[in-house]
C-alpha cells in the first residue's frame, strides 16, 4: 500500500511497501519497508531564509538632493528679497518722485557755491552748497579759467589707468549715452532737464529717464540713506572722504578736513541732518569751486593745479556750472 499526503508538499513523504493488501502487522515473515522521500527543495526544513538586505542609498542621495535644491531656492529667494524688496536700508525717495523733480522746471536762483565748515563728531567738514547750477558728466578735467564752471569733482570709480583693464564701477551714463549698467552700489546721481538729484535705489528708473531725456547718471557707495547708515561699509581706513548729500531739496557737496573712516564721516553727515548722501571718490584730488563773485578757490591737492591729472580721458568728472 502506497501513502502520500498531497497537502504537505514541505515535509518528507513517508511510503509503506508490503508485500500483500493486509497490514503490515499481518504478514508472517515480512517486514515492511518505511521509504522516506524529499520533495527534493533543499530549505532545510522550517528553517527561516535570512532577509534580503535592504538598499539605503537611494534615499540618502534623493534626500541630498532635495536638501540642496531646497538650500538654492532659499538662496535665490533672499537675493530677490534683498534686489527688489529690501535693499538693506530705508529709503527716503522713490525713483518715481525723483523722475518728478527731473521734470519740473529748474529754480531760478543766483548761481553760486556758498562754502562753510563745522565739526561734528569730531570729524571736520567744509560744506558747499550748490545753487542754480546745472550738472554733467565730463571725461575732460575742466578748466578753472572757465567762467561757467562752478565745482567738480569725481564721480564714478574704475578698475585701472590701464586702457586695457580700464572698466567704470557702477553705472554711467554721460549724455544721455550709457556707458555702463551696474547696480551693485546702490546711491546715484542723476543730472537732466538742468536739474539735479540724488537717491537711493537698485531699479534703474531714473538712469533710463537720464537715457531718454539725454542726461547723465553714476552710481556711487551709500553713505546715507533717510537719515540712517547702512549696516557695513565696503570701504577701510583712514583718507579724505568726500560726498554729495541732500538736506530738504538742497545738494550739498561735502569733504572732510582730516582722513577719517567711512563710518566716522557718513555718521558725521547723519549727524549734522542729511537726508541722503552718496560717496565722492578721490579725496585729495585737486578741484576747485567757485564763489558768487566768480572768485576760484582751491579744493584738495593744489600740486595737481598746474599739471594735467594723470586720468584726463579716464576719469568721469562730475562738472557743476551755469545753467
Amino acid at each position: 500500500m502506497n501513502y502520500t499526503d498531497e497537502n504537505m508538499q514541505d515535509e518528507p513523504v513517508v511510503i509503506i511497501d508490503a508485500t500483500n493488501d493486509e497490514a503490515p502487522d499481518q504478514v508472517d515473515g515480512e517486514t515492511p519497508i518505511i521509504i522516506i522521500e524529499n520533495d527534493g527543495s533543499d530549505d532545510g526544513g522550517d528553517e527561516e531564509q535570512p532577509a534580503k538586505p535592504r538598499r539605503r542609498w537611494p534615499w540618502i542621495v534623493g534626500t541630498a538632493a532635495i536638501t540642496a535644491l531646497l538650500c538654492m531656492l532659499a538662496v535665490l529667494g533672499y537675493r530677490y528679497y534683498r534686489t527688489y524688496v529690501n535693499i538693506g536700508v530705508p529709503v527716503s525717495v522713490t525713483s518715481e518722485i525723483n523722475i518728478e523733480k527731473l521734470q519740473k522746471p529748474p529754480v531760478q536762483v543766483k548761481p553760486e557755491v556758498v562754502m562753510t565748515s563745522d565739526s561734528v563728531l569730531g570729524v571736520g567738514l567744509n560744506f558747499y552748497e550748490i545753487r542754480g547750477l546745472k550738472a554733467e558728466i565730463s571725461f575732460v578735467q575742466p578748466d578753472t579759467l572757465d567762467d561757467d564752471v562752478y565745482l567738480y569733482s569725481r564721480s564714478s570709480d574704475f578698475t585701472s589707468y590701464d586702457p586695457e583693464a580700464y572698466q567704470i564701477i557702477g553705472s554711467l551714463v554721460q549724455n544721455g549715452k550709457e556707458i555702463r549698467s551696474d547696480v551693485s552700489r546702490l546711491g546715484y546721481c542723476a543730472m537732466a532737464n538742468d536739474n539735479v538729484v540724488i537717491g537711493i535705489a537698485r531699479d534703474e528708473k531714473v538712469e533710463h529717464y537720464c537715457i531718454k531725456q539725454g542726461g547723465s547718471f553714476f552710481r556711487q557707495f551709500i553713505l546715507v540713506s533717510n537719515g540712517m547708515l547702512p549696516t557695513r561699509f565696503f570701504l577701510h581706513g583712514k583718507v579724505e572722504r568726500r560726498a554729495l548729500g541732500r538736506i530738504g531739496d538742497q545738494l550739498y557737496y561735502i569733504e572732510s578736513r582730516n582722513k577719517e573712516t567711512m563710518w566716522s564721516f557718513a555718521d558725521a553727515l547723519r549727524e549734522y541732518g542729511f537726508n541722503d548722501a552718496i560717496y565722492i571718490t578721490g579725496g585729495t584730488d585737486y578741484c576747485f569751486y567757485r564763489d558768487a563773485d566768480g572768485i576760484p578757490h582751491d579744493i584738495g591737492n593744489i600740486a595737481q593745479k598746474s599739471t594735467k591729472h594723470k586720468g584726463e580721458g579716464i576719469i568721469p568728472w562730475v562738472v557743476f556750472k551755469k545753467r
